[in-house]
């Protein structure tokens, strides 16, 4: 258990953390527990479906908005829809995988929720930062705020986040450290720069 405890924390082991999450020892007792995330979880997943379709059928449909700042609210509904479609359906299989003591499938569930929660959070926090840089500049730059902020400039932006956040989480399956600090300073950076945006505001 000390060379388990070691690996995990020097650098993955995979298998440490698969073990660590999928154990009757863990989750024994907690089935009642486990069964009513799941069905909170399975609303949640429905509410977020509609709410973010609801979102992306209104962007498609308005016209008055910036192209640039269009594209960075439809990335965020979109990331958020990806949460409802893909990381609480795999939370859910985890939790009632742990009740059933499907210990394969839970193995398989808690590694792709990890990763697939943690790259779709940091992309959502680059998101939401991106849009308070973006209507900071809107006021700031006035007439030449449409030649500044690109469509393209914008996609690229975004590109860019979510091939930094693909990236990092992936790292997590290799070293866990790496991608523990690189959420620290992502973390770190969107909270200094929205704090700083909102003296700017105010």
């Amino acid at each position: 258990m000390a060379m388990q405890m070691t690996n995990f924390t020097g650098g993955v082991n995979q298998k440490a953390i698969e073990e660590l999450h999928c154990s009757a020892e863990l989750t024994g007792g907690l089935h009642n527990q486990l069964i009513s995330l799941s069905v909170l979880n399975i609303f949640l997943s429905i509410t977020a479906f509609l709410g973010n379709t609801l979102i992306l059928v209104a962007l498609h449909k308005e016209s008055s908005l910036h192209p640039p700042s269009k594209l960075l609210l439809r990335s965020l509904a979109k990331t958020d829809l990806c949460v409802g479609i893909i990381v609480q359906p795999l939370g859910i299989t985890y939790w009632m995988s742990s009740v059933s003591e499907r210990w394969d499938i839970c193995r398989f569930a808690v590694v792709a929720s990890i990763i697939t929660s943690y790259m779709l959070c940091l992309v959502s926090l680059l998101i939401l930062t991106a849009t308070s840089v973006d209507r900071l500049l809107a006021l700031l730059l006035g007439l030449r705020y449409k030649q500044v902020v690109t469509l393209r400039r914008t996609y690229v932006a975004v590109f860019a986040f979510w091939l930094v956040s693909t990236l990092a989480s992936t790292l997590r399956l290799w070293d866990y450290r790496i991608s523990s600090w690189y959420s620290y300073l992502v973390i770190s950076l969107c909270l200094v720069t929205s704090f700083t945006l909102t003296q700017k505001f105010s």
